[in-house]
């Protein structure tokens, strides 16, 4: 046993569970554990411009690879209130993230001393666990079971408050026996695996909706193997993208409402039983219960008991990890591969491939300002199968959706339920700090970007570089969009005359803001595009500029103002706006190249 301050205690338990890195902003009321940090030297830091954006980076690095929790600080008040945002969004999407805040000595709590506030009750909703820590001695006993409840059952976000006169109360702990809690997670009965297979082999035209749940659970090759084994088709939702490589013959394309496939739909629609796995079905995936359940049967596999029947009432439901529950699946079919009793689903999959290459949306489009349907195929033949994609919300993430490719897991990186404009640019830069080497690219409409943009600067400073491409069309593109249902297009528009960009500097004057010159102000590059015959060059320009100076460097890309981008109400009623590509000539970098 040692004698230490309960801040020192609390950062030996950070390091004792593996943490090397986190994300936040200095102050006085957690100034004594910034301390403890310093002195015990094995957690590097990288200092946020703001703490929203602290607790975004933390989600970035947790999201960046399996096994990583991303830990943000700030100190009282308003550092609290400012990640709670971050807290949501990790919530939403079972990310555990360790928020580490401040606190007024416990004399002046619940008194309105400056920048004292009840952050526990605050962020209750959407935390696993939010604690104001009272008792010194408690200290590394609450870090203990953060990490515990982060890992156990559905992953998620935990919140410790700690008082400035606790943190610096002297404690007895003995680093060097301490041990993590064991984890909980839930795990299918062989019985359990049985019923759902064979309800899967009484089906015709049967899918796999895979969810974000495997991607955590880090089962994407037992997925494979098992819709390989079976030979049935798989439906990512989106924040499973990756988990089958887009160019695989069963990997069946996105259903939903907004980033889905054309092909993606008509197979569910065309399904009569469906295998989800880890999956909530959030309802931009599903649209109305009516019409996405109608002919079908279903078999839901959740690690969160609540999970099952939350939506609708599947036919069977399954508690448990999904790796867990995969294993079992990959056991019993090859049980019955092995006496010959699998079903033959070569039929089905034709079909399915057939759609995934003919129901296209066109991409080749050559006009100027430039459509952001032809920015995609630009990134697809520029960027390879090696590629990291960090996405927030709007038209940009949507279209994105529909056009990139994603050929590995945690390579669609996208908070999917909060969708937080700005969230991209720290998002990013935490998958740099998670991973020196990847290739990472960010994409953002203008308004995201403008959002959280000051984060740039942390790159800078940290020698974090990304590639980040801003999609141009001066609005707030999603929300025209939906206005069009009430007839308007109010309080959406982001052009202006800029009196510092003069006319020869060309179209993008009247685009408002002069993102280049911000970007260059905040120690990072940029170059902007007008025409499709620029963006390949510019991109490779970027990417020698990011591996030269190491900061983020942006291609802005200046569109047309308005473009409509597919989506609808329901799952069979999705609007094409633009003419769907006739052949692979018109789009040449469509699946359906991917599939020659």
């Amino acid at each position: 046993m040692a004698k230490m301050t309960a801040a020192q205690a609390a950062v030996w338990v950070l390091e004792k569970e593996g943490v090397t890195q986190a994300f936040g902003v200095p102050g006085a009321a957690i100034n004594p554990f910034y301390a403890a940090m310093r002195k015990q030297g094995s957690i590097a830091h990288i200092l946020a411009r703001h703490v929203e954006g602290a607790s975004h980076m933390a989600e970035g690095y947790t999201r960046a690879a399996p096994g990583n929790i991303g830990v943000c600080i700030g100190t009282s008040g308003p550092a609290g209130t400012d990640m709670v945002t971050g807290l949501y969004s990790a919530q939403a999407d079972s990310i555990p993230i360790l928020c580490i805040t401040g606190q007024a000595p416990r004399a002046r709590m619940y008194k309105e001393d400056f920048q004292a506030v009840d952050i526990e009750s605050i962020v209750k909703p959407v935390t696993k666990w939010a604690v104001t820590v009272r008792e010194p001695a408690q200290v590394p006993r609450a870090f203990q079971q953060a990490f515990h409840l982060m890992r156990s059952g559905r992953p998620g976000p935990v919140l410790i408050d700690l008082p400035i006169d606790v943190q610096m109360a002297e404690i007895e702990f003995d680093p060097d026996t301490y041990s993590p809690l064991p984890l909980y997670k839930p795990a299918a009965t062989r019985a359990q695996a049985e019923k759902a297979i064979a309800m899967l082999q009484a089906a015709e035209r049967p899918v796999i909706v895979a969810g974000g749940g495997i991607i955590n659970a880090d089962a994407t090759d037992l997925l494979v193997e098992f819709a390989e084994l079976t030979g049935v088709p798989v439906i990512p939702t989106l924040m499973a993208w990756g988990c089958i490589p887009d160019d695989h013959p069963l990997m069946a394309g996105m259903c939903g409402l907004q980033t889905s496939h054309r092909y993606g739909n008509a197979t569910m629609l065309a399904s009569d039983f469906v295998l989800g796995i880890g999956n909530r079905w959030a309802n931009r995936h599903t649209g109305s219960v009516e019409v996405y359940t109608k002919g079908r049967k279903f078999v839901h596999v959740d690690i969160e008991p609540t999970q099952i029947g939350r939506v609708f009432a599947p036919d069977y439901g399954i508690v448990s990890d999904a790796k867990a529950a995969l294993q079992l699946f990959v056991e019993v079919a090859r049980e019955l591969k092995a006496s010959g009793r699998l079903q033959d689903r070569s039929e089905w999959v034709a079909e399915c491939t057939e759609r995934k290459g003919t129901l296209l949306r066109k991409t080749n489009f050559d006009a100027v300002p430039m459509k952001p349907q032809r920015v995609y195929q630009g990134m697809n033949e520029v960027f390879g199968r090696d590629t990291t994609y960090v996405s927030t919300i709007g038209l940009s993430q949507i279209a994105g959706a529909q056009f990139l490719h994603v050929f590995r897991p945690r390579d669609w990186i996208n908070c999917g339920q909060a969708g937080p404009l700005g969230w991209t640019v720290p998002a990013a830069l935490g998958v740099r700090a998670a991973d020196p080497t990847r290739r990472i690219v960010a994409l953002s409409g203008d308004y995201d970007f403008q959002f959280m943009i000051e984060e740039l600067a942390v790159g800078a400073q940290f020698k974090l570089p990304y590639l980040h491409v801003v999609v141009n069309n001066a609005y707030l593109g999603l929300i025209r969009q939906a206005q069009r249902g009430f007839d308007m297009d109010y309080c959406v528009q982001l052009a202006f005359e800029n009196i510092n960009m003069p006319e020869a500097a060309g179209p993008e004057r009247g685009y408002g803001v002069d993102h280049v010159k911000v970007v260059e102000g905040l120690g990072c590059k940029a170059i902007r595009v007008h025409q499709p015959s620029e963006l390949a060059p510019a991109l490779a320009q970027a990417e020698v500029w990011m591996k030269e100076l190491q900061v983020p460097v942006v291609v802005e890309v200046i569109l047309e103002r308005v473009t409509n981008i597919a989506m609808g109400t329901e799952i069979d009623k999705i609007v094409e706006f633009e003419e769907t590509a006739a052949s692979i000539a018109d789009a040449p970098t469509s699946v359906a190249a991917l599939l020659e």
